[in-house]
């Protein structure tokens, strides 16, 4: 198994419209070879930031990187730039492959 993160940190004021954003688009995931599921989750939020990390759980560290590099994946990031006014910066990539 394979966990992909993306660390988010969003603007104080607009998790709502980033929450928003991320349920209302289609993600093109459904379908692809080896995605098990997605979930977006929330962390701490301050004075400078609120943080989010979406959560893509895949059958193997393959899959994921054969769906980085197809159609779908395009289609799902082609929107991406619309709403730079949410983040404070660009995601930050994690992965994880299951050790146990």
């Amino acid at each position: 198994m394979f966990i992909a993160m993306n660390r988010f940190k969003i603007v104080p004021g607009k998790e709502d419209a980033f929450e928003k954003v991320l349920k209302n688009r289609d993600s093109h995931l459904k379908g692809v070879p080896g995605f098990i599921e997605f979930n977006l989750i929330k962390g701490e939020e301050s004075k400078e930031f609120s943080l989010y990390a979406s959560h893509s759980k895949w059958e193997s560290k393959d899959a994921f990187i054969a769906w980085t590099k197809s159609e779908a994946f395009r289609l799902a990031h082609k929107n991406a730039g619309q709403n730079q006014d949410l983040y404070l910066g660009p995601p930050n990539f994690e992965g994880f492959e299951k050790v146990i």
